[in-house]
């Protein structure tokens, strides 16, 4: 009996080695992992864009989860070409037409998929909100941004997309060397005529939407 059971405990050593059972199930985990990635990848959209933030002592800056605010899923698929610029639409958003005094204007970038699916990155970094009055430069996003980072996704054929979150226009002037400074100069009201102008992923507005300020 003591021999039998020795044989017995060979061979099943044995067929272990040759035999790999556990090969099987590593590979199916291996297969639905790369299934799971590639499905994420090919349902990649865009429902809201990602907000800049501002790293002024006197800007607004949005909330901390606005930058992280778009459904979108980095990685979008590789079936769909780059957006041409011709077939997307941007638009600048204000929320309102005039301010009274002691309002902020708050300010969104709208776009439209106008050609077929296709990818694009929409990511803050390629975003630029400006504004002027005249041809007097008052205040560009982009002068005291903080951490801008890049989104691609998938942007549907007729798709429009918004601003998770508008940004906020504390009325004062912008520049690279006073984002430390709570002393900027604030602009004028009493009916003032100011423009904005906004570009994303390269693309610019297709024109300049007008606001008052009082």
């Amino acid at each position: 009996m003591t021999l039998l059971a020795l044989l017995l405990v060979i061979a099943g050593v044995v067929w272990l080695v040759v035999a790999q059972p556990w090969r099987g199930s590593a590979d199916d985990a291996g297969s639905d992992t790369t299934s799971t990635s590639e499905t994420v990848a090919e349902q990649a959209g865009a429902d809201e864009l990602p907000v800049p933030e501002s790293t002024t002592a006197t800007g607004a800056t949005p909330d901390a989860g606005a930058s992280a605010s778009a459904s979108a899923t980095p990685g979008a698929t590789a079936s769909a070409a780059p957006c041409l610029a011709s077939d997307i639409d941007v638009v600048a958003v204000t929320d309102k037409e005039s301010y009274a005094s002691g309002q902020h204007p708050k300010l969104s970038i709208k776009l439209t998929n106008t050609g077929e699916d296709c990818t694009m990155n929409v990511g803050t970094s390629t975003q630029v909100f400006t504004i002027t009055s005249g041809d007097d430069t008052w205040w560009r996003s982009t002068d005291c941004q903080g951490e801008p980072s890049d989104m691609i996704v998938l942007l549907k054929a007729d798709q429009t997309v918004e601003s998770a979150t508008p940004l906020e226009w504390d009325r004062t002037r912008s520049s690279v060397s006073t984002c430390d400074s709570d002393s900027r100069p604030t602009a004028s009201g009493g009916g003032a005529t100011y423009n904005l102008s906004v570009e994303i992923g390269g693309i610019l507005s297709l024109e300049a939407t007008t606001f008052l300020l009082y």
